[in-house]
């Protein structure tokens, strides 16, 4: 159980933070930067949660802010085993099928793709577009990370994942809203 009684602590002011084993890294470290982008995803997904109230939508996405903390907490603990344990978080092969299976059941009911989609439509599926490509960066900034130290293969095929499913979510919000937008090439010209 996580209790904060105080909110800063001055450790940091030295430019470093603590990792999960205690070790301190600079605050700019690959890992680091990985930590910062996933919670700049789970806090686009809580606006995102915000358009949708009262939805099974926003349920799930709940559930992956909760997942987001547990992936923040995984890039946070150094080494090369990936086993979760009483004390250590990992994420696991069941949290990246949960995933795809959500991806699936959105997918059954759309329509093929036969045109790129611009990033709108509602303003529920406008916040998760914004989600999904806040997340495809906190994806490059983990493989990133993962090419100059060991991370987790889970982490970083749940971090992908995410982005897909929200990708098709925001395509199942504006298909119950009348569908996509499409992108027309050359439309401007």
């Amino acid at each position: 159980m996580v209790k904060l009684n105080r909110i800063y602590t001055r450790t940091g002011d030295d430019g470093t933070t603590g990792l999960v084993d205690g070790s301190r890294v600079a605050k700019h470290d690959a890992r680091m930067a990985a930590i910062g982008a996933v919670d700049e995803a789970n806090s686009a997904i809580g606006l995102a949660v915000c358009a949708l109230t009262g939805s099974p939508h926003a349920t799930a996405l709940t559930r992956i802010q909760n997942d987001l903390f547990d992936l923040g907490a995984d890039l946070a603990t150094p080494g090369e085993d990936f086993a979760p344990g009483e004390m250590t978080l990992r994420i696991v092969q069941s949290q990246v099928e949960w995933l795809e299976q959500q991806i699936d059941a959105l997918n059954e009911g759309l329509e093929p793709l036969r045109s790129f989609i611009l990033p709108g439509g509602t303003e529920a599926a406008a916040r998760i577009h914004i989600a999904r490509a806040v997340t495809r960066h906190a994806e490059r900034a983990a493989t990133k990370a993962s090419a100059e130290q060991p991370l987790n293969p889970a982490a970083l095929a749940y971090v992908n994942r995410l982005s897909d499913y929200l990708f098709v979510l925001a395509r199942a919000v504006n298909a119950a809203a009348g569908g996509d937008v499409l992108w027309v090439p050359g439309a401007n010209r």
